[in-house]
């Protein structure tokens, strides 16, 4: 097996044609099933009037079922407050502090979106936070990089996850790969992807 392999199509359709235990982690952030508006007249309409233009988050207009993950050995699944009803109960959830250090985002009075994000994962019996801020100009890494994903995640945050989760040389699996960063922070931390 290569490094890195990349797969184009519905990751559904793929899943079962993956080799049983080939894939050591399924790491991943997942359509949500809110019907994010991605496009900025949408937006603009609603809450969230500051975005850029992106395509539509595939499979993000009907919930969110993550059932085909849970039998992998290890599951880190992002968003996963959109669809706690769907999964096992775990006290290894992860809450990513995303406003860390600033003052009341409420005071501030433009954040737009979540003040954190919840984490599921199988592995553990505690509930971690991690710090990370990630709120539009003000972050703690890739400064100066421009989203191509609505909903992308900071290549610092996925490294720390894809470490702690996963031992050097694991095989990780991102079935919605968005803009690629878990497959980065892999190559960064010598895991497969």
């Amino acid at each position: 097996m290569t490094d890195f392999m990349l797969y184009q199509g519905d990751c559904m359709d793929i899943l079962p044609t993956l080799a049983a235990g080939s894939v050591d982690a399924v790491i991943t952030d997942p359509p949500y099933g809110i019907a994010l508006a991605t496009d900025y007249a949408a937006r603009k309409r609603g809450s969230l009037a500051r975005c850029n233009n992106f395509r539509p988050i595939a499979g993000d207009n009907k919930p969110f079922d993550p059932t085909p993950f849970l039998d992998f050995r290890t599951v880190v699944l992002f968003g996963a407050n959109y669809y706690a009803d769907k999964l096992p109960p775990s006290g290894a959830w992860i809450v990513w502090d995303k406003v860390h250090g600033l003052p009341s985002v409420r005071d501030l009075g433009f954040n737009d979106n979540s003040d954190c994000e919840l984490i599921w994962t199988n592995k553990g019996n505690a509930a971690r936070i991690i710090r990370h801020r990630w709120m539009g100009a003000m972050k703690d890494s890739e400064q100066d990089e421009g989203r191509v994903h609505p909903t992308q995640k900071p290549i610092d945050l996925l490294r720390r996850i894809v470490r702690h989760y996963t031992a050097p040389g694991a095989t990780v699996l991102d079935p919605f790969m968005g803009s690629g960063t878990t497959g980065v922070a892999c190559r960064m931390e010598g895991r497969r992807f």
